[in-house]
């Protein structure tokens, strides 16, 4: 701590920058950032000249997200929609990391596919650990970055976890910020008021063989319409970033 004066003739202690920036560590370190993705920042995310115009416009309106947090927000989070490889994952990395460090906000980066494995292994008596234990992190995050939403074949048991966890979420009013590679487009043959029930979804489910599934056919048309009272969609475009940077080799 250090003792600053005040305009008033008084003083007050404020925490030195040393402290500031062990707090930062201590906020990142619990964040859980894959090491894959370390180096992920909003500075780190180049966007050159003959870049689609919607990669701008996704970082711009990621860097206001960070300014706007959290009273402006209110809550909200973005949905980042796109193909593989167009740096969706970087971006919301990178938006979770200014989060942290300029705006002190509790984050948690959760990959959906390792989430699900984890629950089910819960499930095991040997592992000693609980399902609620395992979802309670994901409940509490101020701020839950969801990497690679509906990447698992939806079945009832995985419309159900996906719907337990965006409906604490919302219900919690915490920003939720989702990647997913999967166009944000309605479940196949799915209608206003539609009956939703097991033989329905399995035809719905049928039918999105014969088209490119969508959001709505992985993770349920009611969770997508929650997830588009939670999220901003942000729609990002362009060439696959992973086909124009050095291939791994061995030397």
């Amino acid at each position: 701590m250090r003792v600053v004066a005040r305009p008033d003739g008084t003083s007050a202690a404020e925490p030195c920058e040393c402290q500031q920036a062990r707090r930062v560590a201590r906020l990142l370190d619990r964040a859980k950032i894959p090491p894959r993705y370390k180096h992920c920042t909003l500075q780190s995310f180049e966007v050159g000249r003959h870049s689609h115009e919607s990669l701008r416009a996704a970082f711009i309106m990621a860097d206001r997200f960070v300014t706007a947090y959290p009273l402006e927000t209110d809550g909200k989070g973005l949905l980042f929609t796109g193909s593989m490889g167009v740096g969706k994952t970087h971006l919301a990395v990178g938006l979770l990391h200014a989060l942290i460090t300029e705006r002190g906000a509790r984050g948690l980066f959760c990959d959906y596919r390792e989430l699900l494995k984890q629950i089910q292994e819960s499930y095991n008596p040997s592992t000693h650990i609980t399902e609620l234990q395992v979802l309670q992190p994901i409940f509490d995050a101020e701020v839950l970055l969801i990497d690679d939403l509906g990447y698992i074949k939806p079945t009832e048991w995985v419309w159900d976890t996906v719907a337990l966890i965006l409906n604490a979420r919302y219900n919690a009013r915490r920003t939720t910020l989702i990647t997913t590679n999967y166009p944000n487009l309605p479940a196949a043959g799915a209608s206003g008021g539609q009956e939703s029930t097991p033989a329905s979804r399995e035809r719905r489910m049928a039918d999105s063989v014969m088209r490119e599934e969508s959001l709505g056919d992985r993770i349920g048309e009611r969770m997508r319409s929650r997830l588009m009272e939670m999220c901003v969609e942000i729609r990002m475009e362009g060439k696959d970033l992973r086909q124009t940077v050095k291939r791994a080799r061995f030397s």
